[in-house]
C-alpha cells in the first residue's frame, strides 16, 4: 500500500521529535580520546572511548598518529550523526596542549605531531634565550617556565633551525584542539587558550605575540586568532555549529568560572596537582618560575596563575611501598579514613610549611617505615608530608588575592585523609571537594551554549562537599 507524501512528512516530523538534541564534544587526551554527547541539561547521554596506538617521528621518538586521530574523529562524528537517536546541534573540542599540527599548501598534515616529552637540544635552547634576553626575562614575559618541547613555540623554532626545508613547506601550524575543529569544519584558526598555555609565544604584558615570533618568521604560519565562542558549520547541509576548540586545562575551569564569581582557587589533582587561580594577575617572579609556576589564559583571554606539584605520582609510588611493607593490597589506602587521633603528627609536620625552598618530593621518601605502628599511621604521615608540599605550592598562587574558597577536584578530592588535612592547613579558607563530571568536555560545551541550546545554563553543574579539620 502506497503512502501519500503528507503521511511520510508527518512520520518524519514525529521521528525528529523523538531524537534527542545534543552537543558533541571531542575530548582528546594524550592517552584516552573521548566523544561525549551532552543533552540540554548538560548531562552526558553518550560516551565513546578510544586509545590509539602511537607511531614514531623521523627521530624514532614516540608521537601521536595524526592520521589515525583524523580517521577516528571523522568516523565517530559520522556514527552519531545518522539521525536515528540524536540531533547533533553543535560540536566542540578540548585537547591537550603543546601539540602543533603542521599543514602544507594542500592543507594536509606534512610533519609528525611531535611529542612534548621529546628532549630539546641544549645548544639550540641556549641560542634562543641568548638571542632574546635570557631565560628569566623571556619566562616572565611569556609566563612560561623553561620547559623545552613543552613550550610548543620552541618546537617551531627547532624546526626552523634543524629542518629548514620542512619548515618552509608549512603553511599553517595549529594546536591540536584547532586541528580537531579543522577536520570537521575545514576552517583554520588559532585560539587564545592554546596560545596562552606555556608556549613561549605570547607576551602576557603586551597581550600580543612575543617579538621573537615575528622575527623568526613564525607569526605568518599562525592563522588568525578567533574568539572561543566563534563558530563555523559542518555536518550534513552545514547544519551543525562547530566551535574552534580549547586547551583542556582552560576548558576545565569554565564550569567553575560560570558558577562562582567570588575569588577561588581550583586545585586539580591527578598525577600532577595543579593549583589554578583565575584572580591572580601578577607577573610571575623568578622565584615562582623556578618553583614550577606558569600562567594559562582563560577563554576570555584573562591570565590564570598556576603552580604544579608532582604529588599524585609520589602518592602512587609511596602506597606501593606501604602495601609491600605492611603486607596489604595495593588499593588498601582507599579504605583508610581520617583519624583525628593522629593529628599530632600533622601539627609537627606543619612546621615545615614555612620553609622557603620548594622541593618537588616530600619528606616521606626518607622516613623509616618500621617506625610506624601500622599502615594507617604511616599513610597519615605520607598525606601530611604531601600536604606540606601542597600548601607551599598553592600558596604561590594565593599571594595577594582575597581567595575565600579552594575547590579540589580529581583523585584526591575523594580521599578523606587528604581533604581533612588540607582543610586543617588552610583553616582560614573554606575547602571543598568538587565534582564536575567530564570537566574539560563540559567547559567546551558551555562555551557554545548560545549556539545550540535555548534553555538556561544549569546552576548545579559543580557539586560541592565542604571539609573541616576534625
Amino acid at each position: 500500500m502506497r503512502r501519500n507524501n503528507a503521511a511520510i512528512e508527518s512520520e518524519s516530523r514525529e521521528n525528529s521529535l523523538k531524537q534527542l538534541p545534543v552537543i558533541a564534544i571531542f575530548d582528546i587526551g594524550k592517552t584516552n580520546k573521548k566523544l561525549l554527547l551532552f543533552n540540554e541539561q548538560y548531562s552526558v547521554v553518550y560516551e565513546d572511548n578510544a586509545q590509539l596506538p602511537e607511531i614514531t617521528d623521523e627521530d624514532g621518538f614516540a608521537c601521536e598518529d595524526v592520521h589515525a586521530l583524523t580517521r577516528w574523529i571523522l568516523d565517530s562524528f559520522e556514527k552519531i550523526s545518522d539521525g536515528k537517536k540524536y540531533t547533533v546541534r553543535a560540536v566542540n573540542f578540548s585537547a591537550y596542549g603543546a601539540s602543533f599540527i603542521h599543514l602544507d599548501e594542500a592543507m594536509q598534515p606534512c610533519l609528525p605531531l611531535y611529542n612534548y616529552l621529546k628532549p630539546y637540544p641544549e645548544k639550540l635552547k641556549q641560542q634562543f634565550y641568548d638571542s632574546y634576553g635570557g631565560e628569566s626575562l623571556v619566562a616572565k614575559q611569556t609566563a612560561s617556565p623553561v620547559l623545552g618541547s613543552l613550550n610548543s613555540g620552541m618546537q617551531l623554532y627547532r624546526l626552523k633551525y634543524e629542518k629548514p626545508a620542512k619548515f618552509e613547506k608549512i603553511k599553517y601550524s595549529i594546536h591540536l584542539p584547532q586541528y580537531a575543529s579543522f577536520v570537521l569544519s575545514g576552517k583554520v584558526c588559532s585560539d587564545i587558550t592554546s596560545i596562552g598555555c606555556h608556549t613561549n609565544l605570547w607576551h602576557f604584558q603586551k597581550n600580543a605575540y612575543h617579538l621573537w615570533v615575528q622575527r623568526e618568521g613564525i607569526e605568518v604560519k599562525l592563522p588568525c586568532i578567533k574568539r572561543c565562542d566563534e563558530i563555523s558549520y559542518t555536518g550534513q547541509g552545514g547544519s551543525v555549529a562547530a566551535g574552534i576548540g580549547l586547551h583542556d586545562s582552560s576548558a576545565a575551569l569554565i564550569p567553575y568560572l560560570y558558577c562562582f564569581s567570588e575569588p577561588f582557587v581550583l586545585l586539580s589533582t591527578g598525577t600532577w596537582c595543579i593549583s589554578l587561580n583565575p584572580f591572580n594577575h601578577d607577573v610571575l617572579s623568578d622565584y615562582e618560575l623556578h618553583n614550577d609556576c606558569l600562567c594559562y589564559l582563560t577563554y576570555e583571554g584573562k591570565p590564570v596563575k598556576a603552580s604544579r606539584l608532582f604529588a599524585g605520582y609520589e602518592h602512587e609510588q609511596q602506597v606501593k611501598k606501604l602495601a609491600a611493607h605492611f603486607n596489604k593490597p595495593a588499593y588498601y589506602y582507599t579504605t583508610v579514613l581520617y583519624n583525628p587521633a593522629l593529628k599530632v603528627e600533622v601539627e609537627i609536620n606543619k612546621k615545615r610549611i614555612a620553609e622557603d625552598v620548594m622541593v618537588q618530593s616530600s619528606a616521606f621518601e626518607s622516613r623509616d617505615l618500621s617506625s610506624f605502628a601500622n599502615y594507617e599511621e604511616a599513610y597519615h604521615q605520607l598525606i601530611a608530608d604531601i600536604i606540606t608540599q601542597q600548601v607551599k605550592s598553592t600558596n604561590l598562587v594565593l599571594a595577594n588575592t582575597p581567595v575565600a574558597k579552594i575547590f579540589v577536584d580529581g583523585g584526591f578530592s575523594k580521599n578523606s585523609v587528604y581533604m581533612h588535612m588540607l582543610a586543617g592547613a588552610f583553616s582560614n579558607i573554606a575547602v571543598y571537594a568538587a565534582s564536575v563530571p567530564q570537566a574539560s568536555a563540559l567547559g567546551a560545551a558551555m562555551v557554545l551554549h548560545k549556539n545550540w541550546n535555548a534553555k538556561s545554563l544549569p546552576q548545579d553543574v559543580v557539586k560541592l562537599v565542604r571539609f573541616n579539620a576534625v
